[in-house]
């Protein structure tokens, strides 16, 4: 699989500078490269106690990407996955350690206990204070002896890290990071597994399927499940986690696994924010990738009981990019629609002739759904079929309202219709033809002239033309062909949709942006369905 970077013996230490390229100056790291990957405080005075965390790397923005006031005071990297070495991890402590001591903050994993641990035994031989937490907040495996530690980690990197900024002591900030991973659970689900520099892919998730309670590793998960949806997944992982949703009021931390759009991320908050447990879910961090597992495709949700001072630290603002904040969950703030935005809607009026042939052209788009996104996938983004079947079940909806005994207010309802419903610059474009075309309509001109009028107006307004790959390549032959009857307009479209063809560089609509052997020897999906539409009005389809 083809990924952004160069060797893969160098791409830790390059990551890690390119992290420090863009922190101004408030980041530094030890010398030692390749072996000791040490990220810490450019400010660091060594006056309070100092909070020390890392592991493998392909985490990111974890572990140092969250080294800054009120948070980490120095993370130590190591390789893809891969715990840090003893030396690499002294190191870092040596390298923060006052008076004050430190505190590590350990995910639970056998080779990040061993190399930390022993790390803090030679530290203390040395005089350092050290005190050890393991995080072990996975419950994918409740029998597990030894759960794992997952992006819980994030909530005692935040609340012991404010302790450690407050002055407090080392046994103090302690006992506040212990408390907090005693009182964490997390559990994650992907629909895809990860890719590990170098590796090939591992392709193990079935097709509808996904995997429930897996680590950040890339290691299996407890189960694979049937996948239907955000909201059965978002529902089946705060089932696991029921147990800790009652009682006192909970911050969820909704974590993006790595390559999870943003977009799908969204829709999974929404699904947490109306989940049956909302009411006990009083606070979110996130969504946002900050525990990743490199570009997995999932997401985990951590979820923490609250005392008074753990809302007091989670809000306290630090000067880190990677972290989100927290906030408290509410409803959407709905306003209502400005005066003057919708327009005055025209007395419905019935004429089954106008009403037969609407019906018909919105059963051609949505049987020509499919067909019109595989040909919009060749030279856009492949929705052409999906925003035209949209318009045409939303004007299915409303032919009850529609004045379909009257051209001059039919042609401006149209418009307004396809303006709300129909996405893209598509209902702008429709909605200018057919607002623009009952205006002639009410000059008088026949239906004819005030077509070709509203054509006119939509190449004044979107600077398009014959031969520049779009739906006029169809419907201007066509309109003009129209006093010759039907028959001859259909051919006429067929004919300026078939020569888009053979044109090789589109100069309007997405199209324009897209290489000449995409489109050749396609047509344009706007030009395809305007021939598609008059040819079932010839009754030739």
């Amino acid at each position: 699989m083809k990924q952004f970077i160069n060797e893969k013996e160098n791409l830790v230490t390059e990551a890690i500078d390119g992290l420090l390229a863009g922190a101004g100056g408030a980041l530094s790291r030890l010398d030692g490269y390749p072996h000791i990957k040490v990220v810490y405080r450019a400010d660091w005075d060594k006056s309070r106690v100092a909070l020390i965390s890392g592991g493998g790397s392909g985490h990111e923005p974890a572990h140092a990407g969250f080294v800054g006031r009120g948070m980490l005071t120095a993370a130590v990297c190591g390789d893809v996955f891969a715990s840090p070495s003893v030396e690499a991890v002294l190191a870092g402590i040596l390298a923060v350690t006052g008076e004050a001591g430190c505190l590590l903050i350990v995910k639970n994993y056998t080779g990040d206990r061993l190399n930390f641990g022993l790390a803090a035994e030679r530290a203390r031989a040395l005089g350092r204070k050290v005190e050890m937490v393991i995080v072990d907040d996975d419950i994918a495996l409740p029998d597990l002896p030894q759960p794992r530690g997952v992006a819980g980690t994030l909530f005692v990197h935040k609340i012991a890290g404010s302790a450690a900024e407050a002055g407090k002591s080392l046994q103090e900030v302690t006992a506040t990071a212990q408390a907090v991973l005693e009182k964490t659970a997390s559990i994650g689900m992907s629909l895809d597994t990860c890719t590990v520099p170098g590796s090939e892919k591992e392709d193990r998730i079935e097709a509808g399927h996904a995997e429930l309670g897996l680590g950040i590793h890339g290691e299996a998960g407890v189960q694979q499940v049937e996948f239907t949806g955000a909201k059965m997944a978002m529902q089946m992982v705060l089932e696991k986690l029921a147990s800790r949703l009652s009682g006192k009021p909970v911050v969820a931390l909704l974590n993006n696994l790595g390559a999870t759009t943003p977009l799908e991320m969204s829709i999974l908050a929404n699904e947490l924010a109306h989940s049956k447990y909302a009411d006990s879910i009083k606070y979110l961090i996130g969504p946002a990738p900050l525990m990743t597992s490199l570009d997995m495709h999932g997401f985990s949700v951590s979820v923490l009981p609250l005392e008074d001072s753990d809302i007091s630290a989670l809000n306290h603002t630090v000067d880190i990019t990677a972290w989100p904040g927290m906030v408290e969950i509410s409803a959407p703030v709905v306003e209502r629609l400005p005066d003057g935005l919708t327009p005055v809607q025209p007395l419905a009026s019935e004429n089954p002739k106008t009403r037969a042939v609407l019906e018909d052209i919105c059963s051609l788009l949505l049987e020509s759904e499919s067909e019109l996104n595989q040909l919009d996938a060749k030279s856009g983004d492949g929705d052409t079929g999906s925003t035209l079947a949209a318009a045409a079940r939303a004007l299915q909806n409303s032919l009850d309202r529609m004045p379909l005994a009257d051209l001059t207010q039919l042609m401006p309802a149209l418009g307004n219709e396809l303006s709300q419903t129909m996405g893209g610059s598509s209902g702008v474009i429709l909605a200018i033809f057919f607002n623009a075309a009952g205006d002639a309509c009410s000059r008088g001109v026949s239906v004819q002239q005030a077509l070709i009028e509203g054509l006119d107006r939509v190449s004044q307004v979107g600077g398009a033309s014959v031969g520049d790959r779009t739906m006029i390549d169809a419907l201007q032959p066509a309109l003009h062909a129209l006093p010759s009857g039907m028959d001859a307009a259909a051919v006429a479209a067929r004919k300026g949709a078939d020569a888009t063809a053979k044109i090789g560089r589109a100069k309007a609509g997405r199209a324009a942006y897209v290489p000449e052997s995409n489109l050749l020897g396609n047509n344009d999906p706007g030009a395809e369905a305007v021939a598609r539409v008059f040819a079932r009005l010839a009754g030739k389809a």
